[in-house]
């Protein structure tokens, strides 16, 4: 019964393994929304006040904590870490495969 199970290892990017299109600017996207969320939390900030710091109102907030990318992009989504005060770096260097790729990384 369980030799039934099918596994299929995936790429380490879901919106690519979903076909979507631009799955690299969504992955950062996301990833770097996931590091605005973190940012909220450790300053224990509620969405109102997190909204006052990045200048948008808070509904905006509220979609951005939930996912919805589709109105932010990711030099806005850059520009809010560096409001929470985060440091943002880009590194540009040649592509281990060929074709290069974009990657959110956690620093040190």
């Amino acid at each position: 019964m369980v030799d039934d199970i099918k596994v299929e290892v995936g790429s380490g990017n879901v919106f690519a393994d979903l076909g979507l299109s631009n799955p690299e600017e969504s992955l950062a996207k996301a990833e770097l929304a996931s590091r605005i969320g973190g940012a909220i939390r450790e300053r224990r900030l509620t969405q109102a006040a997190a909204a006052a710091i990045l200048g948008i109102d808070q509904p905006k907030v509220s979609r951005l904590q939930r996912g919805y990318l589709t109105n932010f992009s990711v030099e806005r989504l850059m520009q809010f870490l560096t409001l929470l005060g985060r440091d943002v770096e880009i590194s540009v260097k040649p592509a281990a495969r060929g074709v290069g790729r974009v990657r959110v990384v956690e620093g040190v």
